[in-house]
C-alpha cells in the first residue's frame, strides 16, 4: 500500500506551561500541507520491521519512527506480522515540520488498512500518541487544535472567510532539536529589535513561543523572519514548530514561486526552499 504523508506548519504554537510529566501544556493550530513524503507498506506472514529510506542520514533500523509504529500496532492488535516499509523522503528532518511523525502515522493508517480492523481515528490516535506527540496529528490530516502534550486533536473549521494559504518554505542547513527548544523555552528571553508579536492575515493569527529560545541560540533565523517580513509577496512569517524552516504566508502560489526564488539569491544556494498549499 502506498500513501503520502503530509507534512505541516504550526500557524499557532503557544506553550501554557510545564505539564508534572515534564511535557509541556501546549495548545497549536497545526494545518496540514501539500509537500508530503512518499510511503510504501508491504506486510507479510511472520514477524519483524524493516525501513528502507531514500535519505541516508535518517535512521533505518528499529529506531525510525516508522518502525515504532509498526510495533505499537502489534502490541495494539496483537497481530503478527511482517512489515516492509519504503520512505521516499521531501519533508527535511529537523525542520519543524513533522516528517517523521507524518510516516509513523501513515503506517498505522497503512496498517488499519490491509488488516481490516477499522480502529477509527480516536484509537489510531491513541496509539499514535505512544510513539510521538506530533503523531496523533496526521492520523485524520486536517486542521485541528492540538492541545495537552500534543495528544488532543480537534478537528476545526478556517476561521470565517479566511484565505486560503500558499507558503513559502524556508530551511537553512541545520535542524533544531525539538527537546533542546522545549527545554530552553522557560529561561529564554526575547532578542531586541526583533518581533515576536502575533501577526494576522487573511482571518488567520500567526505565533510561536518557540521562536524565543530557538532565536536566541540560532541567530540566522530572526534574520529569516526580518527579511521575509519586508517582502511584498509575504503577508506573515512565522518559524514552524521547533523550527529551523521559516515560512511566509502568501497570497496566491505565484507569489510563493516568486519569494522563494529571491531568498536564494539573498540567503545562499544551501537554503533549502519549497511552495506548498496549505490542505483546508
Amino acid at each position: 500500500m502506498k500513501l503520502r504523508a503530509p507534512a505541516k506548519v504550526n500557524l499557532s504554537l503557544r506553550i501554557l506551561g510545564r505539564r508534572p510529566d515534564g511535557f509541556h501544556e501546549l495548545e497549536s493550530l497545526m494545518l496540514p500541507v501539500s509537500l508530503a513524503d512518499e510511503i510504501t507498506v508491504r506486510t507479510g506472514i511472520g514477524q519483524g520491521v524493516s525501513v528502507r529510506c531514500d535519505d541516508p542520514s535518517l535512521p533505518q533500523d528499529d529506531s525510525n519512527l516508522a518502525a515504532v509504529a509498526a510495533r505499537q500496532f502489534h502490541a495494539h492488535t496483537g497481530i503478527r506480522f511482517t512489515a516492509r516499509i519504503e520512505i521516499k523522503k521531501h519533508i527535511p528532518s529537523g525542520a519543524g515540520l513533522g516528517g517523521g511523525s507524518s510516516d509513523a502515522a501513515a503506517v498505522l493508517v497503512a496498517l488499519d488498512s490491509l488488516f481490516e480492523t477499522a480502529l477509527g481515528a480516536t484509537e489510531l490516535e491513541r496509539i499514535a500518541a505512544n510513539i510521538g506527540s506530533d503523531v496523533p496529528f496526521f492520523i485524520r490530516r486536517v486542521l485541528a487544535w492540538s492541545r495537552g502534550r500534543g495528544e488532543r486533536i480537534e478537528p476545526c473549521a478556517p476561521p470565517a472567510g479566511a484565505h486560503p494559504l500558499s507558503l513559502a518554505l524556508f530551511k537553512p542547513p541545520f535542524g533544531v532539536e525539538t527537546p533542546w527548544a522545549y527545554r530552553h523555552w522557560a529561561a529564554s528571553s526575547e532578542l531586541p529589535g526583533v518581533n515576536y508579536a502575533a501577526q494576522r492575515w487573511g482571518g488567520w493569527e500567526f505565533v510561536n513561543d518557540l521562536e524565543r529560545p530557538v532565536f536566541a541560540k540560532f541567530t540566522l533565523l530572526p534574520v529569516m523572519k526580518s527579511w521575509l517580513r519586508a517582502q511584498p509577496e509575504c503577508r506573515a512569517a512565522l518559524m514552524s514548530g521547533s523550527g529551523s524552516t521559516m515560512f511566509a504566508a502568501c497570497e496566491t502560489p505565484a507569489e510563493a514561486e516568486a519569494l522563494t526564488a529571491r531568498a536564494r539569491e539573498y540567503l545562499g544556494a544551501s537554503l533549502w526552499t519549497a511552495v506548498a498549499e496549505g490542505l483546508l
